[in-house]
Protein backbone atom coordinates (compact mmCIF):
# COMPACT_ATOMS: atom_id res chain seq x y z
CA UNK A 1 0.00 0.00 0.00
CA UNK A 2 2.76 2.46 0.92
CA UNK A 3 4.77 1.67 -2.20
CA UNK A 4 1.63 2.19 -4.27
CA UNK A 5 0.98 5.52 -2.54
CA UNK A 6 4.58 6.54 -3.25
CA UNK A 7 4.11 5.70 -6.92
CA UNK A 8 0.95 7.79 -7.07
CA UNK A 9 2.66 10.74 -5.39
CA UNK A 10 6.03 10.61 -7.14
CA UNK A 11 5.48 8.57 -10.30
CA UNK A 12 4.52 11.51 -12.49
CA UNK A 13 8.11 12.72 -12.79
CA UNK A 14 10.51 11.33 -15.37
CA UNK A 15 13.02 8.74 -14.11
CA UNK A 16 15.55 8.40 -16.92
CA UNK A 17 17.46 5.23 -17.70
CA UNK A 18 20.32 4.61 -17.60
CA UNK A 19 21.06 6.68 -14.50
CA UNK A 20 22.49 6.48 -10.99
CA UNK A 21 20.04 7.70 -8.34
CA UNK A 22 21.69 8.99 -5.15
CA UNK A 23 19.00 8.27 -2.56
CA UNK A 24 18.91 9.63 1.00
CA UNK A 25 17.65 7.12 3.57
CA UNK A 26 16.58 7.68 7.20
CA UNK A 27 19.18 8.54 9.83
CA UNK A 28 17.17 6.73 12.49
CA UNK A 29 13.43 7.18 12.11
CA UNK A 30 12.08 5.06 9.25
CA UNK A 31 9.25 7.53 8.74
CA UNK A 32 11.80 10.00 7.32
CA UNK A 33 12.13 8.03 4.08
CA UNK A 34 10.46 10.24 1.47
CA UNK A 35 7.75 8.97 -0.85
CA UNK A 36 9.96 9.82 -3.82
CA UNK A 37 12.87 7.84 -2.37
CA UNK A 38 10.53 4.91 -1.75
CA UNK A 39 9.28 5.05 -5.34
CA UNK A 40 12.82 5.16 -6.73
CA UNK A 41 13.96 2.21 -4.60
CA UNK A 42 10.98 0.23 -5.88
CA UNK A 43 11.66 1.25 -9.49
CA UNK A 44 15.41 0.78 -9.97
CA UNK A 45 16.98 -2.42 -11.27
CA UNK A 46 19.60 -2.69 -8.51
CA UNK A 47 20.77 -0.91 -5.37
CA UNK A 48 24.40 -0.13 -4.54
CA UNK A 49 24.65 0.00 -0.76
CA UNK A 50 27.19 0.47 2.00
CA UNK A 51 26.09 -2.64 3.93
CA UNK A 52 23.84 -5.15 2.16
CA UNK A 53 22.49 -6.50 5.46
CA UNK A 54 21.47 -3.06 6.68
CA UNK A 55 19.86 -2.08 3.38
CA UNK A 56 18.09 -5.44 3.07
CA UNK A 57 16.40 -4.83 6.42
CA UNK A 58 15.26 -1.37 5.30
CA UNK A 59 13.87 -2.70 2.04
CA UNK A 60 12.07 -5.60 3.78
CA UNK A 61 10.34 -3.09 6.05
CA UNK A 62 8.78 -1.48 2.98
CA UNK A 63 8.18 -4.70 1.06
CA UNK A 64 10.83 -4.10 -1.62
CA UNK A 65 13.10 -6.79 -3.05
CA UNK A 66 15.96 -5.74 -5.32
CA UNK A 67 19.44 -7.03 -6.18
CA UNK A 68 21.97 -5.49 -3.79
CA UNK A 69 25.53 -4.58 -4.70
CA UNK A 70 28.04 -3.88 -1.91
CA UNK A 71 29.77 -0.53 -2.47
CA UNK A 72 31.66 0.54 0.65
CA UNK A 73 34.82 2.43 1.61
CA UNK A 74 37.07 -0.59 0.98
CA UNK A 75 35.86 -1.50 -2.52
CA UNK A 76 34.11 1.60 -3.87
CA UNK A 77 36.40 2.27 -6.83
CA UNK A 78 36.43 -1.36 -7.95
CA UNK A 79 32.67 -1.81 -7.40
CA UNK A 80 32.00 1.27 -9.53
CA UNK A 81 32.97 -0.77 -12.60
CA UNK A 82 30.12 -3.21 -11.90
CA UNK A 83 27.62 -0.37 -11.49
CA UNK A 84 28.79 1.23 -14.74
CA UNK A 85 28.35 -2.14 -16.49
CA UNK A 86 24.73 -2.17 -15.33
CA UNK A 87 24.24 1.38 -16.62
CA UNK A 88 25.73 0.33 -19.95
CA UNK A 89 22.90 -2.23 -20.16
CA UNK A 90 20.39 0.59 -19.75
CA UNK A 91 19.57 -0.02 -16.08
CA UNK A 92 18.65 2.33 -13.29
CA UNK A 93 20.78 1.91 -10.16
CA UNK A 94 20.20 3.49 -6.75
CA UNK A 95 23.06 4.40 -4.42
CA UNK A 96 22.32 4.38 -0.67
CA UNK A 97 24.41 4.49 2.49
CA UNK A 98 23.54 3.02 5.88
CA UNK A 99 21.94 6.30 6.97
CA UNK A 100 21.39 9.74 5.52
CA UNK A 101 22.66 11.13 2.25
CA UNK A 102 25.34 9.10 0.42
CA UNK A 103 28.65 10.65 -0.66
CA UNK A 104 28.71 13.06 2.31
CA UNK A 105 31.00 11.47 4.91
CA UNK A 106 29.52 8.11 3.88
CA UNK A 107 30.65 6.15 0.78
CA UNK A 108 29.30 7.20 -2.60
CA UNK A 109 31.47 10.09 -3.79
CA UNK A 110 33.92 7.89 -5.71
CA UNK A 111 31.01 6.00 -7.30
CA UNK A 112 29.31 9.23 -8.37
CA UNK A 113 32.55 10.58 -9.83
CA UNK A 114 33.17 7.36 -11.77
CA UNK A 115 29.63 7.30 -13.15
CA UNK A 116 29.86 10.91 -14.27
CA UNK A 117 33.28 10.29 -15.85
CA UNK A 118 31.74 7.39 -17.78
CA UNK A 119 29.17 9.78 -19.21
CA UNK A 120 26.06 8.64 -17.33
CA UNK A 121 23.51 10.77 -15.54
CA UNK A 122 23.43 11.09 -11.75
CA UNK A 123 20.07 12.03 -10.18
CA UNK A 124 19.77 13.31 -6.58
CA UNK A 125 16.88 12.07 -4.44
CA UNK A 126 17.20 14.31 -1.35
CA UNK A 127 16.07 13.53 2.15
CA UNK A 128 17.47 13.01 5.64
CA UNK A 129 20.87 14.52 6.50
CA UNK A 130 22.25 14.61 10.03
CA UNK A 131 24.56 17.49 9.09
CA UNK A 132 21.71 19.73 7.93
CA UNK A 133 19.44 18.62 10.78
CA UNK A 134 22.10 19.62 13.31
CA UNK A 135 22.75 22.94 11.59
CA UNK A 136 19.03 23.71 11.50
CA UNK A 137 18.48 23.19 15.23
CA UNK A 138 21.66 25.12 16.05
CA UNK A 139 19.91 28.26 14.80
CA UNK A 140 23.15 29.70 13.47
CA UNK A 141 22.25 30.74 9.93
CA UNK A 142 24.99 33.01 8.66
CA UNK A 143 25.64 34.83 5.36
CA UNK A 144 29.15 33.41 5.62
CA UNK A 145 27.83 29.88 5.18
CA UNK A 146 29.14 26.86 7.04
CA UNK A 147 31.89 24.26 6.78
CA UNK A 148 31.20 20.55 6.78
CA UNK A 149 34.00 18.76 8.65
CA UNK A 150 32.48 15.34 9.29
CA UNK A 151 34.60 12.86 11.24
CA UNK A 152 37.98 14.15 12.38
CA UNK A 153 41.04 11.90 12.02
CA UNK A 154 40.92 9.25 14.75
CA UNK A 155 44.24 10.00 16.42
CA UNK A 156 47.70 11.52 16.28
CA UNK A 157 48.97 14.73 14.74
CA UNK A 158 46.29 14.71 12.06
CA UNK A 159 43.54 14.87 14.70
CA UNK A 160 45.33 17.61 16.63
CA UNK A 161 45.83 19.68 13.48
CA UNK A 162 42.20 19.24 12.45
CA UNK A 163 40.99 20.35 15.90
CA UNK A 164 43.21 23.42 15.78
CA UNK A 165 41.82 24.32 12.36
CA UNK A 166 38.26 24.00 13.66
CA UNK A 167 39.04 26.23 16.64
CA UNK A 168 40.51 28.93 14.39
CA UNK A 169 37.81 28.92 11.72
CA UNK A 170 35.17 31.61 12.24
CA UNK A 171 32.32 30.07 10.23
CA UNK A 172 29.87 27.52 11.63
CA UNK A 173 31.20 23.97 11.32
CA UNK A 174 29.48 20.58 11.45
CA UNK A 175 31.39 17.67 12.99
CA UNK A 176 30.49 14.02 13.47
CA UNK A 177 31.86 11.80 16.23
CA UNK A 178 31.57 8.20 17.35
CA UNK A 179 30.51 7.35 20.94
CA UNK A 180 33.89 5.95 21.99
CA UNK A 181 35.61 9.24 21.08
CA UNK A 182 32.98 11.84 21.98
CA UNK A 183 34.26 12.58 25.49
CA UNK A 184 37.79 12.98 24.17
CA UNK A 185 36.48 15.41 21.55
CA UNK A 186 34.52 17.32 24.21
CA UNK A 187 37.67 17.72 26.32
CA UNK A 188 39.71 18.81 23.29
CA UNK A 189 37.14 21.45 22.28
CA UNK A 190 36.98 22.72 25.86
CA UNK A 191 40.73 23.29 25.74
CA UNK A 192 40.99 24.62 22.19
CA UNK A 193 38.01 27.01 22.11
CA UNK A 194 36.40 27.22 25.59
CA UNK A 195 34.21 30.23 24.74
CA UNK A 196 32.93 28.85 21.43
CA UNK A 197 29.23 28.01 21.47
CA UNK A 198 28.53 24.38 20.55
CA UNK A 199 25.25 22.68 19.72
CA UNK A 200 25.53 18.95 20.39
CA UNK A 201 23.03 16.60 18.76
CA UNK A 202 22.83 13.02 19.97
CA UNK A 203 20.78 10.25 18.34
CA UNK A 204 18.98 12.58 15.93
CA UNK A 205 15.45 11.40 15.01
CA UNK A 206 15.70 8.42 17.38
CA UNK A 207 13.93 7.65 20.67
CA UNK A 208 16.60 9.24 22.87
CA UNK A 209 17.27 12.28 20.68
CA UNK A 210 19.06 15.04 22.62
CA UNK A 211 19.94 18.56 21.48
CA UNK A 212 21.85 20.89 23.83
CA UNK A 213 23.68 24.18 23.33
CA UNK A 214 26.46 25.40 25.62
CA UNK A 215 29.95 26.89 25.64
CA UNK A 216 32.62 24.34 24.70
CA UNK A 217 34.12 24.61 28.18
CA UNK A 218 30.94 23.06 29.64
CA UNK A 219 30.93 19.97 27.40
CA UNK A 220 33.09 17.71 29.63
CA UNK A 221 30.92 18.45 32.66
CA UNK A 222 27.76 17.70 30.69
CA UNK A 223 29.04 14.24 29.82
CA UNK A 224 30.33 13.59 33.35
CA UNK A 225 26.88 14.32 34.77
CA UNK A 226 25.38 11.20 33.12
CA UNK A 227 27.31 8.26 31.61
CA UNK A 228 24.40 7.52 29.25
CA UNK A 229 25.03 10.80 27.44
CA UNK A 230 28.09 9.30 25.73
CA UNK A 231 26.00 6.65 23.97
CA UNK A 232 24.80 6.94 20.41
CA UNK A 233 25.86 8.87 17.33
CA UNK A 234 26.78 12.54 17.51
CA UNK A 235 26.67 15.60 15.27
CA UNK A 236 28.09 18.85 16.64
CA UNK A 237 27.86 22.40 15.38
CA UNK A 238 30.61 24.84 16.32
CA UNK A 239 28.80 28.14 16.02
CA UNK A 240 30.19 31.15 14.21
CA UNK A 241 32.41 33.30 16.37
CA UNK A 242 29.90 36.15 16.08
CA UNK A 243 27.17 33.81 17.38
CA UNK A 244 28.76 33.48 20.81
CA UNK A 245 27.24 35.23 23.79
CA UNK A 246 29.09 38.42 24.66
CA UNK A 247 30.34 39.41 28.10
CA UNK A 248 27.30 41.54 28.90
CA UNK A 249 24.89 38.66 28.32
CA UNK A 250 27.07 36.41 30.49
CA UNK A 251 27.03 39.04 33.23
CA UNK A 252 23.24 39.38 33.05
CA UNK A 253 22.73 35.61 33.18
CA UNK A 254 25.17 35.26 36.08
CA UNK A 255 23.43 38.01 38.02
CA UNK A 256 20.11 36.24 37.55
CA UNK A 257 21.41 32.73 38.28
CA UNK A 258 23.55 33.47 41.35
CA UNK A 259 20.75 34.13 43.89
CA UNK A 260 18.57 31.38 42.41
CA UNK A 261 21.36 28.80 42.71
CA UNK A 262 21.92 29.84 46.30
CA UNK A 263 18.27 29.15 47.17
CA UNK A 264 17.12 26.38 44.81
CA UNK A 265 18.29 23.07 43.30
CA UNK A 266 20.12 23.54 40.01
CA UNK A 267 17.32 22.42 37.67
CA UNK A 268 14.73 24.60 39.39
CA UNK A 269 17.08 27.59 39.39
CA UNK A 270 17.73 27.19 35.66
CA UNK A 271 14.05 26.77 34.83
CA UNK A 272 13.14 29.91 36.75
CA UNK A 273 16.01 31.90 35.23
CA UNK A 274 14.88 30.89 31.74
CA UNK A 275 11.33 31.95 32.51
CA UNK A 276 12.41 35.31 33.93
CA UNK A 277 15.21 36.24 31.53
CA UNK A 278 14.18 34.45 28.36
CA UNK A 279 17.63 32.97 27.65
CA UNK A 280 17.79 29.39 26.28
CA UNK A 281 17.50 26.83 29.07
CA UNK A 282 20.36 24.70 27.74
CA UNK A 283 22.70 27.69 27.76
CA UNK A 284 21.64 28.66 31.29
CA UNK A 285 22.11 25.09 32.47
CA UNK A 286 25.65 25.01 31.11
CA UNK A 287 26.39 28.39 32.69
CA UNK A 288 25.00 27.21 36.04
CA UNK A 289 27.27 24.15 35.93
CA UNK A 290 30.25 26.45 35.38
CA UNK A 291 29.25 28.69 38.28
CA UNK A 292 28.82 25.75 40.64
CA UNK A 293 32.19 24.31 39.55
CA UNK A 294 33.92 27.63 40.21
CA UNK A 295 32.24 27.91 43.59
CA UNK A 296 33.36 24.39 44.53
CA UNK A 297 36.94 25.20 43.53
CA UNK A 298 36.80 28.34 45.62
CA UNK A 299 35.59 26.41 48.66
CA UNK A 300 38.36 23.86 48.18
CA UNK A 301 41.01 26.55 47.99
CA UNK A 302 39.83 27.98 51.30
Amino acid sequence: MLVQAAAEAAGGQQYPAPALYVVATPIGNLADLTLRALHVLATVDAIACEDTRHSAALLRHFGIAKPLVAVHEHNEREAAAGVIARLARGERVACVSDAGTPAISDPGAALVAAVRAAGYRVVPIPGASSALAALAVAGDASPGGFRFVGFLPARGKERTSALEACAKATVAQVLFEAPHRIESLAAALARACPDRTVTLCRELTKQFETVVTMPARALPGWFEADANRARGEFALVLHTQSGNADDSSHDANDALLAPLLAALPLKQAVALAAEIGGAPRNMLYARALEMKARAAQGDGAG
